[in-house]
């Protein structure tokens, strides 16, 4: 998205609404919550409930489960002096739904099935625009909603295609919907994902009303020799995101778009003051004086989070989106893209001093917006007892290995463009990958159990985290492109970086890829004016087997930005063997 004054981020973010300055000293009168008139640190954090993906046998053995979560329209408590919020929430009942949704604790190689059900009312909560393409039941009537597993290695009709959505009652149901339940096969390695909704054109606004959640695949055989932090008290999930609030607690979300003429509602980005973890705003934990494993979640929706500590404590990286690292990595700060999971160790008994802040100073939009200010710069506190106590946890030198990336296995070379589209008055009105919109005929049909060289261009002004459904990818390097104006200008007429000479364009600073950040991942933040070297592999990176599934079913599989919620197909039957891949 282009850069915008603070005065216009304040028009976009608030609407209407006459308000002041960026300091927010005042506020304007139609209701929106002054977020400085909440204090920080006053709610516990949360421990969102847990529920085995899987059941024991009688002789003690992981067997397969069958589970039954459920989409429910609530009221949540986000802080001690807000009123209660409406919210859309995951969980087996009603009683039981939470924001985020429960933890998934699954076992690796034993299946897990889902049916997700939606009890949702026949109207949104949130503002939504129909002149983009989005999910429209024929009566007019319900909220589809669609669950996509964020990291999961599973069939396409599991995996949660943007039109595959059903409606209150599976009452109507989008194109490509197929099942009522969903099987999680958790044949890949052990790591973080997390689940949230994935409807076409709604997953912005069915996000910000709550529909999130966290997934674990856990492998106790190789996870337990490492000593890292375990249980209930030393190993937390934490999601993280951003809300505004009006005063009668319900969240904010401008119903005026950028380009009301072309898209009345549709906004490419959202930004709330209020830093939400684990459905509490800026929570507080007690935490005692030793090792404690952080499996964090950007779950906003544009929001980037630089994470540092107030008082100097250091992060050590042991994995990075599903994937274990080989080697820890120890940093001072975590630059944390939307979608990204990074997994932690955080050591308070190296703690100067009785408590310590959980601080953001990612500008937004990142990196080139708005500075942070009194309200989103904190995240959350830890309140460190006085006592030291004895641990028994370690960080191992030594972590999990995978193959290394090899370029020489790529079977072919693809170039990626990211292009963003304005108005006269230079606002964005729809966002493409390769210049293609969501109908068009799919380009990307990789083979199963193959490997791929993709050059990821960044031709916006935003940094795009980037996200492929079913295939792991590691980023080799990030080269800066010179004459960028150029280039862009024949981008924009001929969509070919061939003929537009890459090469020749493709030769400025080289940066390396950042330690803790170069193992396989399924998200990757590329760098506006940058092309990201990335290998993506079709197959399980632990084993190298081929899937046990047919992966090239419809409706196939996605690579999308996870910022802007415009989903531009690419769909087409290919060869068997292969597999459909869709920008969205």
């Amino acid at each position: 998205m282009m850069m915008m004054s603070s005065s216009t981020r304040y028009m976009l973010l608030f609407g209407l609404v006459i308000v002041l300055e960026l300091s927010g000293e005042s506020w304007g009168e139609d209701r929106l919550l002054n977020p400085g008139k909440l204090k920080m640190f006053v709610d516990e954090l949360p421990e969102m409930p847990k529920i085995p993906g899987f059941h024991l046998s009688s002789h003690g053995l992981p067997k397969s489960k069958s589970l039954k979560i459920g989409m429910f329209m609530k009221k949540w408590k986000f802080h001690r002096d807000l009123p209660p919020t409406p919210v859309f929430a995951y969980g087996e009942s009603k009683s039981k739904a939470t924001v985020p949704g429960p933890t998934i604790e699954a076992v690796q190689g034993v299946d897990t099935f889902v049916t997700w059900q939606n009890h949702l009312p026949s109207k949104h909560i949130l503002p939504w625009d129909p002149s983009i393409p989005t999910a429209k039941p024929l009566n007019k009537k319900g909220v589809p909603t669609v669950v996509h597993l964020h990291g999961a290695i599973d069939e396409p009709s599991s995996d949660g295609n943007s039109n595959a959505w059903f409606t209150n009652g599976f009452k109507e149901v989008g194109p490509t919907w197929t099942q009522r339940t969903y099987r999680y096969r958790n044949l890949q390695h052990p790591g973080n994902l997390w689940y949230h909704d994935h409807a076409m054109g709604l997953t912005r606004v069915n996000l910000l009303a709550g529909l999130i959640g966290s997934y674990i695949v856990r492998h106790p055989e190789i996870e337990t020799p490492l000593g890292l932090p375990s249980g209930p008290e030393f190993d937390r999930t934490l999601m993280v995101f951003d809300r505004s609030f009006r005063s009668d607690g319900s969240i904010y979300m401008n119903s005026t778009g950028n380009n009301p003429s072309i898209h009345p509602q549709w906004q490419p980005e959202y930004f709330g003051d209020a830093i939400i973890v684990n459905g509490k705003a800026w929570p507080r934990l007690i935490v005692r004086r030793r090792k404690y494993r952080f499996r964090i979640i950007n779950t906003s929706n544009a929001r980037f989070f630089r994470f540092k500590f107030s008082n100097g404590l250091q992060f050590i990286h042991v994995g990075s989106d599903s994937a274990y690292l080989s080697r820890p990595v120890f940093t001072n700060d975590i630059l944390l893209g939307p979608s990204e999971i990074t997994d932690v160790i955080v050591d308070f008994s190296k703690s100067n001093s009785s408590s310590v802040i959980l601080t953001n100073d990612a500008p937004y939009p990142y990196p080139s917006g708005d500075p942070v200010n009194e309200s989103n710069n904190k995240v959350m506190k830890f309140v460190i007892k006085r006592y030291r106590d004895v641990d028994t946890w370690r960080v191992p030198k030594k972590l999990i290995d995978y193959p290394k990336p090899d370029l020489s296995s790529a079977t072919r070379t693809r170039y990626i463009a990211m292009y963003e589209y304005t108005s006269e008055t230079d606002e964005p009105v729809h966002l493409y990958l390769n210049g293609k919109p969501y109908e068009a005929p799919a380009t990307e049909t990789p083979k199963a159990g193959t490997a791929e060289i993709w050059e990821v261009i960044n031709l916006t002004e935003d940094n795009h985290p980037l996200h492929i459904h079913l295939g792991l990818f590691a980023a080799i390097e990030e080269r800066e492109l010179v004459d960028l104006d150029k280039f862009k200008s024949c981008m924009t007429k001929q969509n070919d970086a061939v003929k537009c000479q890459i090469s020749k364009h493709a030769r400025g600073k080289i940066s390396q890829v950042q330690a803790h950040e170069s193992g396989w991942k399924n998200v990757y933040k590329m760098k506006p004016g940058v092309v990201t070297k990335i290998l993506v592999r079709f197959s399980y990176i632990h084993s190298n087997a081929s899937y046990p599934f047919d992966a090239t079913e419809e409706p196939g599989y996605v690579y999308h930005c996870h910022v802007s919620t415009l989903f531009n197909l690419l769909f087409k039957r290919t060869r068997k063997y292969e597999i459909f891949l869709f920008d969205c």
